[in-house]
């Protein structure tokens, strides 16, 4: 058959013209040429499929049959190569995209608002798992790209780097007060303020009459960062997660060892729970810049600075690659 796609081609134009003149001046071929294709395909199919008249040709019954196929056929390889051509002149396309859910909140969605309006036709579809489960779905091809903080990247896979990220701990001025108050109770002379009985909160309020929010929390807590990390309720994505892997590495090259700890698996929800309140979090200080910024929270001075991490894309090396995951390659790491 893919022997006769040629004759085929020959076939379908002489049957949709009735004429051969004809089929050769649209087929850029000579009449001779065209005859010998149908021949050809005749003695291929064993039967005749065209009759001669007066005004050209015409289909036999056999001829009939094999052109409402053959019609078919060159139609949808027609219409293929018109959808084609507006896929290639419109920019479209598909791109799967696997990121966390704090990584496509404040850094992948820049990049989409832009790219989004240089290729509007690009379809893009959004899978927000964790570095972890990126990698998975991006070895078993069911995304195209991801962002991903830096990790192990297995053979044939690129990772371009896009940013630098800081892991720090944060928490409330009042939630560090308060601890720091607990911690020392015993230290404290007896006619302290603090130690006045009644409804703690309230008497944090009335301080707040000294502009508490506004100080150095540092001049106010008398405990380390090792004892607040240890005595305090300690906030971390959960286990199994790129970044909690790098926190629990921080704190066991240092000897803490925190005394109660609480899982979290979404980065903004420890921020908002650092915000109110609930203990220390463990943070990227470029996603909590904002609450970090307006006063919400204060960062933990810690002994040693956690080391830095950074985020980039990872994608396959293969050179055939689609062209939407070209194009946002190129668009996000040029």
């Amino acid at each position: 058959m893919y022997d006769n796609l040629n004759n085929y081609k020959v076939f379908y134009v002489v049957a949709s013209l009735g004429n051969i003149s004809h089929a050769a001046d649209v087929l850029y071929i000579s009449q001779p040429a065209i005859s010998k294709s149908i021949r050809n395909l005749e003695k291929g199919l064993g039967v005749s499929l065209f009759s001669r008249t007066s005004k050209g040709v015409s289909l036999t019954e056999e001829g009939e049959l094999l052109y409402s196929h053959v019609k078919v056929a060159f139609e949808k390889l027609t219409k293929g190569e018109d959808e084609l051509k507006r896929f290639n002149e419109l920019g479209m396309g598909q791109l799967r995209i696997g990121v966390s859910t704090s990584l496509c909140k404040h850094i992948l969605l820049d990049y989409l608002q832009d790219f989004i309006k240089k290729y509007p036709h690009i379809k893009v579809t959004i899978d927000c798992h964790s570095t972890v489960n990126t990698m998975k779905l991006l070895m078993e091809n069911k995304i195209d790209v991801g962002l991903i903080c830096e990790t192990v990247i297995p053979k044939g896979y690129t990772y371009h780097q896009l940013k630098d990220i800081h892991d720090t701990f944060v928490a409330s001025k009042s939630y560090l007060k308060n601890l720091s108050l607990r911690e020392n109770e015993d230290a404290m002379p007896e006619n302290s303020p603090w130690l006045i009985a009644g409804n703690i909160t309230q008497m944090l309020d009335s301080a707040s009459d000294k502009n508490f929010n506004c100080l150095d929390y540092s001049e106010d807590i008398q405990l380390s960062s090792k004892e607040i990390l240890e005595k305090s309720n300690l906030m971390l994505l959960e286990k199994n997660n790129i970044t909690r892997t790098h926190i629990d590495n921080y704190l066991q090259e240092e000897g803490i060892f925190p005394n109660q700890i609480l899982e979290i698996n979404n980065m903004d929800l420890l921020i908002d729970f650092a915000s109110i309140g609930m203990g220390v979090s463990s943070v990227v200080r470029e996603f909590a810049q904002e609450a970090i910024s307006t006063g919400q929270i204060v960062e933990i001075k810690l002994d040693k600075k956690i080391k830095k991490r950074t985020v980039g894309f990872v994608y396959p090396e293969i050179k055939s690659k689609s062209t939407a995951l070209n194009k946002f390659i190129s668009f996000c790491c040029s």
